[in-house]
């Protein structure tokens, strides 16, 4: 973005940046008429129109302003005491152009290196000490040839197999829990499941639950549960001379 581009429309004044000041420059047109702050409110507009900030222009700008401000107070207070005075209006002109006139010199100054360093962006610059730099010798300490042959070997040594034993899951033979099950109903009808897997392990009991089941598939057992979630009875099935009824009666001789 070319500040000395922008174009202007002012009250006293209609044109692009450029010939406002070279007017002024000039003494050709009264600064006191122009509109400093129109001149700011444009170079707004103009920036949010691209979207985008522009710091090179931003800092053009602001150098041009600031000098056109200061040589507008000069000429506005002419009588005042004050150190706006120490220049007259033709001497405050003079001091525009040097300053504008250093400000573009450093500007091409800045693309004169700008391009030298693209130029030369593909040379890279020696990273380590120079050629005749003395160079460092490192000593190493004496070393022990039987102890550097046993790190050697410690390190050839195939490493012990890893034990897996701590993750395995041993499940108990579900034969062991029928046995059990079995004596428990021998001596009574009735159980309560719960109260027989109370103290087990989670696998312990998953067994012992398969037990139950295994017991009930073979028609030794029945599953009581009032609702669900609730304690399971386990009822031990009744043989055919425990469902016939026994028989009471006397024979009669016929």
């Amino acid at each position: 973005m070319e500040v000395r581009e922008l174009e202007l429309d002012l009250d006293a004044f209609e044109g692009p940046f450029d010939l406002l000041l070279t007017l002024v420059l000039k003494e050709e047109l009264d600064l006191a008429e122009v509109d400093i702050a129109g001149i700011v409110i444009a170079f707004c507009e103009r920036l949010a129109e691209r979207g985008e900030l522009d710091l090179e222009a931003c800092g053009e700008f602001l150098v041009l302003v600031a000098a056109l401000l200061e040589l507008k107070a000069r000429g506005l207070f002419p009588d005042e005491e004050a150190e706006l005075l120490e220049l007259e209006p033709e001497e405050a002109a003079e001091e525009l152009a040097r300053r504008l006139a250093e400000y573009r010199r450093a500007k091409e100054a800045a693309a004169w290196l700008a391009e030298r360093l693209e130029g030369e962006g593909d040379r890279f610059f020696r990273l380590g000490p120079a050629p005749l730099a003395p160079r460092v010798e490192r000593r190493l300490a004496p070393q022990e040839p039987a102890v550097l042959v046993a790190a050697l070997r410690a390190l050839a040594a195939e490493p012990p197999a890893v034990s897996l034993a701590h993750l395995e899951l041993r499940f108990p033979p579900v034969s062991q829990f029928l046995e059990r099950f079995r004596a428990l109903l021998g001596r009574r009808r009735v159980f309560d499941l719960d109260a027989e897997l109370d103290g087990m392990t989670r696998i312990e009991q998953a067994v012992a639950f398969l037990a139950v089941l295994e017991l009930r598939r073979s028609g030794e057992v029945a599953l009581e549960q009032a609702a669900p979630f609730a304690p399971i009875r386990v009822r031990r099935a009744e043989s055919e001379t425990e469902r016939r009824p026994a028989w009471t009666g006397t024979a009669r001789s016929a």
